[in-house]
């Protein structure tokens, strides 16, 4: 089957046929630092990382390039209200970004350019819209550069609004622009900046528009035209359609496919730091939810639906997942870490079908079923095979629970050994009051390990113990 995905610019699901065959190049838009990264940013970052590694799995050789906004009118109104140099706030904000990518375990990117490292490919793309009719410098003498949005015929086709019926741009004074729809590309200084916010331009000292950054990275490493671009649906407009319109007015192909995630609300509104309303990695693992949860929590519904946080659905995810987890260690301690297996048919429908990973869990959680079933019965060879389909499947969304980042992080080593010795000793204990036929000890052993969270079950092999919430 292949590989169908919503592309916002036709409004349908349509199959995915890449520029160049067994290649796929994805320019993800990355954070504008000016603050650190709460768990609505992460689901963009977790959501492509899921498209990218069922790419790969799918046999592509992936360019995957995610860049940081690291100059913007945010960051700097940070900057001057805390009296730091603006590129102190956004470095700072970009390592608790990357460290939180990390203890996901999103994937790195091929590339993460910063926009202040491309100035002058912006410049050159600039130059370009001007030459061809679709810029121009302002007039007032401010270093303003515009896009003209007359000039560009098809503006408003990718957010599918009718450009009279569109708001004024708020990024310059309508003073210097052509229309009040026009954008800025280059902005001059302003008194109230700090001067090394700037550099020299062909137009006069000023720092980029928002818009063009992206435009000229994705150029830059992508070429004129590439794949998939990818965003928040909060980015469709104003700045995706600025980006395709500035891109195609320079002669580019750009995005073949627009894939937009679903946004993550707290209430009836996005969780935004201006809001007030976030929630971070920090304030999650707090709460006893792991960074392996939190990325179950964030892929399991389907990428372009809308989350709506609330900490009873994030600890239900979080109970699924160690569902999952429980099965795989239970089953690699009887049957030893059997590799990963190819994923089956069913499953990989179901990635196909426009990333519907709600589905794909659930072909996760009927193997996992099937898996307890066999080591309740005994059954070594269907416990391998259920083994195997749960890793290969779970490795797709980056939750195997035997990678070494989720071992490695508590999950099978250090605590889980040490509880397991413990519950073992208990075990032992009861055995023996069960041996001497002590019914009202074995009993009262196994309840006070029920009241600690841990189920014992007696199988024909013995008794097997989970925690309650694993089951």
């Amino acid at each position: 089957m292949t590989l169908r995905l919503y592309d916002t610019a036709t409004r349908t699901v349509r199959d995915f046929v890449p520029r160049e065959p067994g290649k796929v190049g994805i320019y993800l838009c990355g954070l504008t630092v000016q603050s650190e990264p709460h768990i609505g940013h992460l689901r963009s970052g977790v959501s492509y990382d899921v498209l990218r590694r069922w790419l790969l799995h799918s046999g592509y050789e992936v360019r995957f390039i995610r860049n940081i906004t690291d100059i913007d009118d945010k960051i700097l109104l940070r900057a001057q209200a805390q009296g730091v140099p603006y590129w102190s706030i956004a470095y700072a904000n970009e390592r608790v970004l990357a460290k939180a990518y990390d203890a996901l375990g999103v994937l790195p990117p091929t590339y993460e350019p910063r926009a202040t490292g491309h100035i002058p490919e912006m410049h050159e793309l600039i130059a370009m819209l001007i030459d061809r009719g679709h810029a121009y410098p302002a007039e007032d003498g401010s270093g303003d550069v515009y896009f003209d949005v007359k000039s560009y015929a098809d503006y408003g086709a990718l957010s599918g609004q009718r450009p009279e019926a569109m708001l004024p741009s708020e990024d310059g004074p309508e003073r210097a622009k052509r229309d009040p729809r026009d954008f800025a590309l280059w902005k001059g200084p302003k008194p109230d900046e700090p001067a090394d916010a700037y550099w020299p331009s062909p137009w006069g000292v000023g720092r980029p528009g928002w818009h063009i950054e992206c435009s000229a990275m994705s150029w830059r490493y992508l070429g004129e035209e590439f794949d998939i671009h990818g965003g928040g649906l909060d980015l469709v407009f104003p700045h995706h359609e600025n980006e395709l319109a500035q891109s195609r007015g320079a002669g580019f192909g750009f995005a073949r496919y627009w894939v937009h995630h679903g946004l993550l609300n707290l209430g009836e509104a996005k969780m935004s730091k201006s809001l007030g309303n976030v929630i971070d990695v920090p304030a999650v693992v707090a709460m006893g939810i792991r960074p392996v949860e939190l990325r179950y929590y964030l892929a399991a519904p389907h990428y372009r639906s809308r989350i709506d946080y609330s900490e009873e659905s994030l600890r239900e995810a979080a109970a699924a997942y160690r569902r999952i987890e429980g099965f795989v260690q239970r089953a690699a301690q009887r049957v030893g870490q059997v590799e990963p297996a190819p994923v089956g048919a069913e499953f990989a429908a179901a990635m196909d079908d426009d990333l519907n990973t709600a589905k794909a869990l659930a072909i996760v959680h009927e193997a996992v079923r099937a898996g307890n079933t066999a080591l309740a019965e005994g059954d070594d060879q269907a416990v391998r095979e259920a083994l195997a389909d749960v890793r290969g499947m779970t490795a797709v969304f980056g939750l195997d629970p035997l990678d070494p980042q989720w071992s490695e992080a508590g999950a099978t080593t250090g605590l889980q050994e040490t509880v397991d010795a413990l519950v073992r000793l208990v075990l032992q204990e009861r055995e023996q009051a069960r041996a001497r036929r002590d019914w009202a000890t074995a009993d009262a052993l196994r309840d006070r390990l029920k009241a600690a969270g841990v189920i014992v079950e007696d199988t024909p092999q013995g008794p097997r113990w989970t925690l309650e919430d694993a089951r």
